[in-house]
C-alpha cells in the first residue's frame, strides 16, 4: 500500500507541475526555465535527504541524472511550451510501455497477458492523440517528438533507479539525480535563471521536487512494473487541470480518449505485474 500511495503522489504532483510549467512560461529559453525548476527541486530533495546524512553513496544516481532530469526536463519543457501540458502529458504517459519493456529485458521482471493488453491500450492512446483533428494550430508534430524524447529518458531513468535502489536511500538518490540534472541543464542554458524566472517557476520546481522524492521512495520499495504505471496517472491530473485553468488547451474528445487509454494501459500493466 505504501508503494501505491507514493507512486500516486508522484503522479499527482508531476501532473500539477506540468500545468505549472505552462503558467510560468512567458517566452525565453526552455533550458533556462528547466534549470530554474531543477534548482528548486534540488533544494526540496536536499532538505528531504538531510536527516539521513547518506550522500556519499549516491554518486551513481548523479550519472543517471544526466539523462533525467538533465536532458528530459529541457525536452519536456519544450514540449509543454509548443504542445501544451495536456498533450505533452498524454505522450509522456506512455513511459510505462518503455520502462516495463526494459525491465523485462534487463531486470528479469515477468511478462504476462495483461502487460501486453496494457501496451496495446497505450499504443491506442497514442493513435488517438496523433489523429486529433481539432488540435490547436500552435501544436506541431515536432513538439510531440520532444515529449517522446523526454518520455524515453524518463523510462530509462526508472529502470536505472530500480536497478540501483540498494545503493543509497531514496532521498539522497533523488538529490544526487537532481544535481546531475542541474549540471546538464546548465550546459544547455549557458546562464543562470534570473530572479524573475526563479519566481515564476518556483511552483513547478517545488512540485517537481516532491514528485521525485515520492518517485524514488516508491522505486526503492517496488518494481518498475508496479510503480511506473501508477505514476502515469499524471496524465489525468495534467489533462484535468489544463481543462480547468488553461482555456486555450481545447481538451477535445480525442485527447480525453487518449488520456483514458494511456492511463488504462498503465493500470493493466500494473495489474499484470
Amino acid at each position: 500500500m505504501t508503494v501505491i500511495l507514493l507512486a500516486l503522489a508522484s503522479g499527482a504532483t508531476f501532473g500539477a507541475m506540468t500545468v505549472a510549467i505552462r503558467l510560468g512560461l512567458r517566452g525565453g529559453s526552455a533550458a533556462t526555465a528547466a534549470l530554474a525548476m531543477l534548482l528548486w527541486a534540488t533544494a526540496v530533495a536536499v532538505l528531504a535527504a538531510l536527516p539521513q546524512h547518506d550522500f556519499h553513496r549516491s554518486w551513481e544516481f548523479l550519472l543517471a541524472g544526466l539523462l533525467a532530469p538533465g536532458c528530459s526536463q529541457v525536452l519536456f519543457t519544450l514540449a509543454v511550451r509548443e504542445a501544451g501540458p495536456s498533450r505533452a502529458s498524454v505522450t509522456v504517459g506512455a513511459a510505462p510501455l518503455v520502462a516495463v519493456a526494459l525491465a523485462f529485458l534487463f531486470l528479469d521482471e515477468p511478462v504476462r497477458a495483461l502487460l501486453v493488453l496494457g501496451a496495446l491500450a497505450i499504443v491506442g492512446g497514442a493513435v488517438a492523440l496523433a489523429s486529433e483533428r481539432d488540435r490547436p494550430e500552435h501544436v506541431r508534430a515536432l513538439a510531440l517528438l520532444f515529449a517522446v524524447g523526454a518520455m524515453t529518458f524518463f523510462a530509462v531513468r526508472d529502470d536505472i533507479v530500480r536497478a540501483l535502489h540498494a545503493h543509497a536511500n531514496p532521498e539522497a538518490a533523488a538529490a544526487a539525480t537532481f544535481l546531475g540534472g542541474v549540471l546538464v541543464t546548465l550546459l544547455w542554458a549557458r546562464r543562470l535563471p534570473s530572479r524573475s524566472e526563479l519566481g515564476r517557476f518556483a511552483p513547478a520546481g517545488l512540485l517537481f521536487g516532491l514528485s521525485y522524492v515520492s518517485l524514488f521512495a516508491a522505486y526503492f520499495r517496488g518494481r518498475v512494473s508496479v510503480v511506473s504505471p501508477l505514476v502515469a496517472t499524471e496524465t489525468f491530473w495534467a489533462v484535468g487541470l489544463s481543462a480547468l485553468f488553461l482555456r486555450h488547451e481545447r481538451v477535445g474528445w480525442r485527447l480525453a480518449l487518449g488520456a483514458v487509454l494511456v492511463v488504462t494501459g498503465g493500470v493493466l500493466i500494473g495489474l499484470g505485474r
